[in-house]
């Protein structure tokens, strides 16, 4: 170190509590974090200067649960970190309050449903506010206006998104609560129709009429992405199908027998010798006597049920592949709404096959599946009685019912399952992406390779992001799907079952000639995978705009759940690759879920989940903070209320271990502390052997912490600071806390003022680091004992990092070692006492320890110390473990050896008492006296 570099730290010290504990830090700090605009965003106008935070908005559907307070404080504590390392820290905060999660919640807040036809009510009044959580049946909830609909929407999640914003704020998240946004609201609306026109124009986005996945229940075309594939019991029906000619029976074994309307074929494999003979032969449909050919196809099952299948438009996806591949007809039966249509096909010419259908009209698949196997039974086209089974079916996520597939007009967004070019690009953006942990990439690459067809990106609900199109009417008034109007972009965001396209006016609206608007909402999806666009302000016009982007985007992290990587961070992925080509971040995060003490996912559909706000109450913020941290990235963790016990005993440690730091030498007769005081702890007056191996290990740890934040490995570091911190107050306090008083009370050998100065300098360095290097975990405790000791200087949170530099120039080459070792001395010491069932004031009139060979000389130095904390007012002295073992090596006639284990060992790793002489228990002084 050259004498122009100063490694100090310069404290301003203030009066200190009279009693210190965690409760009601958070009031006081929050104020005061609000007040001063701790974590506000400040652009540097430089790219470099930023760490930019692509927070994910959660749903707003309810109530937070303990699971969100989990994730949230891995983010951070890597936002605090980042922040103390001279970064501006872009850390905002969204609101995904859009999509059916919302609607469903309202749906039942207000006991209300949508009806298009009717017209917008201005003095409507809900028939609820709020139910109590009873579920109102469809049939009891109020039709109103889809405009109406949408006011309820904002308005509770209004609500929701204010108890949300009191529970971040309450958990201590830096978040910068003027970058805010809601993914309904007009800048993200703007946003997401902006991408949406120019994917439009560039044909990455197209509608077509195709067969897709549909949810009866929720009303909406649901995206391969939001698939669930759930077990659900039904029955095989062994069904004959007649060979035209001979009459002659060829049977079928189906789960769906309600689809034998919609038939259009027989699938066997082509290398199936069963039916090799019938490919290209004509068979008829049991009930409907419908003629279909028998066919062969590769993606058949040899090995399942009779190993041919009927294929019907449309049971299941292998059915459209059939569907597509053979050119087959379509003859779909069932609506939108789950049931079978009123109207008898005209594929259907046999009378009685028509009647049979006609008794099927109108029916619930349920319903109409039990009426058919009942026919067929009657008709003897059924073999045998039905046979239970348990089969995979594909839900929407969120729903409750499997899906159907209905042929319907949907807008689609490339993502790489029809573009094989796109795919490989999108493979390789996965590898250019840092995943933490990396073992997380696989499920990107398995869910991009196993793409069969582009995002499904729109929805046939009411709150959302609209389309902003519209079509032409013809003088029929039929719409020109194929030449859509859209607006320019500075009229974003627009409505168009509200605005008008330009040329055109209100009056045109649904006529002949006119216009008609796109009744479709977009995905709530289409709007989320912007959340990198949106928080950094792309494509907003203004040169302050402009560089705001480019200082904050691509962002730095994309924190998320693992459950929705091929949602979330892959249709981030693509939008960022189809607008910007690049990465929309450079690493991701991704944290795994949390567990009930039974090991199984917290969910509200389970009735396992734990509001947060009641740990929180109960234990404090940084202790419900310590708990979330000390899980791993990408691995799942229990509700554990006994780590967040430990968390506020760390808390509390800390606040007590820095009062007694700071109050050497300063508390008054009353043992007050006043304030005023200033202090500078610089590391050339680290000289004693023990501080400086104090010091030393003090260097170790903001190293290796520092990596393993860089690294995004949070619960690493953690361990590795809190580790050192139970040593640093258990040994080194204990082990100098007489000599930092400058008092003697068992040795008698008063310490000089250098080695006074060395320890107090000690303990202000260690416990200043300790503020710092805790402050990203428990930054409600650190806050507090900062301002005792950097009173004025602002928030531990905008402190510099610590430096491992500033505590390996104190330690001047010592080794850590010697702290552990003298932490073991003081422990074998107080274990003479232990055993011997007597106070730890007992005073230790001798006592002799055997050390390792290596440690011995290196032990030696701190000896005073030792003797001091295990109060030895004689004789203390080491021996090393090569002396001991030789005197048990002597022959018979050389001397009698030590008492003590015989043993060939000379590596010796624990200290051990050889001998030992404890001098008479101090004498308790009765109650009164006291």
């Amino acid at each position: 170190m050259t004498d122009s570099e100063d490694y100090s730290i310069n404290a301003n010290l203030t009066a200190l509590p009279d009693r210190v504990g965690v409760d009601g830090l958070e009031a006081k700090w929050r104020k005061v974090w609000d007040e001063d605009g701790t974590y506000t965003f400040h652009d540097p106008g430089e790219r470099k200067a930023v760490y930019s935070i692509d927070t994910p908005p959660p749903t707003v559907s309810g109530h937070l649960h303990v699971g969100h307070v989990f994730s949230y404080t891995h983010t951070d504590i890597i936002a605090r970190f980042k922040r103390m390392n001279g970064y501006e820290v872009l850390y905002p905060m969204g609101w995904d309050d859009n999509g059916l999660p919302t609607e469903r919640r309202v749906q039942n807040y207000y006991g209300v449903r949508v009806d298009t036809s009717l017209k917008y009510d201005p003095d409507f009044v809900p028939p609820f506010e709020g139910t109590e959580g009873k579920k109102i049946q469809a049939k009891d909830q109020v039709p109103i206006s889809r405009k109406n609909f949408i006011e309820l929407c904002e308005k509770l999640t209004a609500q929701d998104e204010k108890q949300f914003e009191e529970l971040w704020r309450q958990l201590g998240l830096s978040i910068d609560w003027k970058q805010t946004y809601h993914t309904i609201g007009e800048y993200p609306q703007r946003v997401a129709q902006k991408a949406f026109l120019r994917n439009l124009e560039r044909g990455e986005a197209y509608q077509k009429d195709a067969p897709g996945l549909w949810d009866v229940t929720f009303q909406t075309a649901v995206a391969q992405a939001e698939l669930e594939s759930r077990e659900y019991p039904g029955f095989y029906h062994r069904i004959a199908f007649r060979f035209e000619e001979t009459g002659e029976p060829i049977y079928i074994e189906t789960t769906r027998p309600e689809l034998l309307p919609a038939c259009v074929a027989l699938i066997a494999h082509p290398d199936d010798e069963r039916y090799k003979p019938y490919f290209g032969k004509m068979v008829t449909s049991p009930l409907f006597n419908v003629k279909v050919p028998v066919l062969a196809h590769p993606a058949a099952e040899k090995d399942k049920g009779a190993g041919i299948a009927m294929c019907c438009t449309f049971g299941d996806m292998t059915d459209v592949e059939w569907w597509r591949d053979l050119h087959l007809p379509t003859r779909s039966i069932i609506q939108r709404n789950g049931r079978i249509v009123m109207d008898t096909p005209d594929w259907i010419h046999d009378e009685k096959g028509r009647q049979y259908f006609a008794g099927l009209a109108g029916k619930t698949t349920f319903s109409a599946r039990k009426q058919i196997v009942e026919d067929l039974q009657e008709t003897g086209d059924m073999d045998g009685e039905p046979k239970p089974t348990m089969r995979m079916t594909n839900f929407y996520e969120k729903g409750d019912k499997p899906l159907e597939i209905v042929t319907s007009r949907q807008w689609y967004l490339e993502n790489g399952g029809t573009n094989k070019a796109l795919n490989t690009e999108l493979i390789e953006r996965g590898k250019e992406l840092n995943f933490h942990p990396d073992f997380m990439r696989v499920r990107y690459e398995n869910w991009v390779h196993g793409l069969n067809g582009d995002w499904l990106i729109s929805r046939q609900r009411f709150f959302g992001v609209p389309f902003p199109l519209w079509y032409p009417l013809d003088a029929n008034g039929e719409p020109d799907y194929s030449n859509p109007l859209t607006p320019s972009e500075d009229r974003l965001p627009i409505d168009p079952t509200i605005d008008v396209p330009e040329g055109y006016g209100e009056d045109q609206r649904d006529q002949p000639n006119g216009f008609m608007a796109e009744p479709d909402i977009m995905d709530t999806w289409a709007t989320s995978s912007l959340t990198p666009q949106i928080v950094t302000k792309w494509a907003e016009p203004g040169e302050e705009n402009e560089r705001f982007f480019k200082s904050t985007f691509p962002m730095d992290l994309r924190p998320q759940g693992q459950d929705i990587i091929r949602t979330w961070l892959f249709s981030t992925i693509d939008r960022a690759d189809l607008e910007n080509h690049c990465l929309p971040w450079a690493n991701a995060t991704l944290s795994g879920w949390i567990l009930d003490p039974d090991h199984k996912k917290m969910s509200k559909s389970k009735g396992n989940v734990v509001v947060p706000n009641k740990p929180i109450e109960q234990f404090g913020a940084d202790a419900v903070r310590y708990w979330a941290a000390s899980a791993r990235l990408g691995l799942d963790a229990t509700y554990d209320e006994g780590q967040m016990k430990i968390g506020r005993r760390l808390a509390i440690k800390l606040l007590n271990a820095t009062k007694f730091a700071l109050a050497i030498g300063r508390e008054d007769e009353n043992h007050h502390v006043g304030e005023g005081a200033t202090a500078s702890w610089d590391p050339k007056d680290v000289t004693e052997p023990l501080d400086r191996a104090a010091m030393a290990k003090m260097a170790k740890v903001v190293y290796d912490a520092t990596e393993s934040l860089n690294n995004y490995e949070h619960s690493k570091a953690l361990e590795t600071i809190e580790d050192f911190f139970w040593q640093f107050c258990d040994d080194y306090i204990e082990l100098v806390k007489n000599r930092a008083y400058g008092t003697a009370e068992s040795t008698g050998v008063e310490p000089s003022p250098q080695a006074v100065k060395s320890a107090r300098t000690t303990l202000g360095l260690g416990l200043d680091a300790f503020a710092r290097l805790l402050a990203p975990f428990l930054p409600y405790t650190t806050e507090e004992v900062w301002s005792w000791m950097h009173a004025g200087e602002g928030s531990v949170h905008h402190a510099p990092w610590p430096k491992p530099i500033t505590y390996a120039t104190a330690a001047f080459k010592a080794s850590p070692e010697l702290l552990t070792q003298a932490g073991a001395a003081l422990t074998a010491l107080r274990g003479i006492k232990s055993k011997a069932k007597v106070s730890m004031k007992t005073p230790i009139l001798s006592v002799m320890l055997n050390v390792n060979d290596e440690l011995h000389d290196a032990l030696a130095p701190a000896l005073g110390d030792i003797a001091e904390a295990a109060r030895v007012t004689g004789r203390i002295s080491l021996q090393k473990a090569s002396d001991l073992m030789a005197k048990f090596a002597r022959p018979k006639g050389e001397g009698t050896a030590a008492p003590g284990p015989a043993s060939d060992e000379t590596d010796v790793e624990e200290i051990t008492v050889v001998e030992s002489e404890l001098g008479e228990p101090p004498v308790k002084k009765p109650k009164a006296a006291q």
